[in-house]
């Protein structure tokens, strides 16, 4: 991302980790920002304009294939070909999986996964002619490791790793790297949904013996910045050798299993 043309495609642009992504992407080039929640998605766009940042906001939802072809093309055609792009749009629904409904099984993977799968390829469609590009797809060690209530969340985002995976193999010979980064606990207004009181971090980085999760061995929870930097190296030319990579940002949560 060294060059100040480049241009960025961020999802999931509006708030927590996407925001943050489009704030360090944007850092070092223009970025498109993807959202469905438009009205938030233009207040973040709005915010990191008035910092002197080059970020075009533009409403869509990931899982709606068509929308997202238009999309992709309009935003070629208004601010150039897309060099980077990073995957971060994402939902959670907590649940145990013999009570989970049929419909939020679904919409979890229609985002975590279809939505990954439609940007990706539109993306590299257009990148492989140009014979370069990378494309980040920010997952979760929960893709690695079982989690009490969160068996749908767990499964889409390791389906999205390993589709981002097979797709680096694929584009390899194209020029074009696809890497994943996997966070672990991190301050956003997802995780705080899932704390009962506000000692809920406090017990994250503890880890709890009754949903057989470990702590925090670092102690402290991510912030959505520490999620961006490692977005930024990998999509960056320090990076250039690095592609079908699994890069854990936990903390040590998951002990590097």
């Amino acid at each position: 991302m060294e060059q100040k043309t480049r241009v960025a495609l961020v999802t999931g642009a509006a708030q927590g980790i996407g925001a943050s992504v489009t704030r360090v992407l944007a850092e070092e080039g223009r970025v498109a920002a993807l959202d469905r929640n438009a009205e938030r998605l233009e207040a973040t766009a709005r915010e990191l304009r008035a910092h002197g940042l080059d970020v075009t906001a533009f409403a869509v939802d990931v899982s709606d294939r068509q929308a997202v072809e238009s999309t992709i093309e309009l935003v070629e055609r208004e601010l150039g070909p897309i060099a980077v792009l990073a995957n971060v749009a994402g939902i959670l629904r907590v649940s145990p999986v013999l009570s989970i409904t049929d419909e939020d099984w679904a919409a979890t993977f229609a985002v975590n996964t279809q939505g990954v799968f439609h940007v990706s390829r539109a993306v590299a469609q257009r990148m492989v002619p140009r014979r370069t590009g990378v494309i980040v797809t920010v997952g979760s060690n929960a893709s690695g490791v079982p989690r009490i209530g969160m068996a749908a969340y767990a499964a889409s985002k390791a389906a999205s790793a390993m589709f981002t995976k097979c797709l680096g193999l694929e584009l390899a010979p194209h020029g074009i790297r696809c890497n994943i980064v996997s966070p672990g606990s991190t301050d956003t207004a997802m995780q705080r949904a899932l704390w009962t009181d506000e000692q809920g971090g406090q017990a994250v980085i503890a880890g709890t013996l009754e949903s057989f999760r470990l702590g925090i061995p670092l102690g402290r929870i991510a912030s959505a910045d520490d999620i961006a930097e490692a977005v930024r190296f990998l999509a960056s030319d320090r990076a250039r050798h690095i592609t079908l990579h699994d890069l854990c940002v936990d903390g040590g949560a998951t002990l590097g299993a």
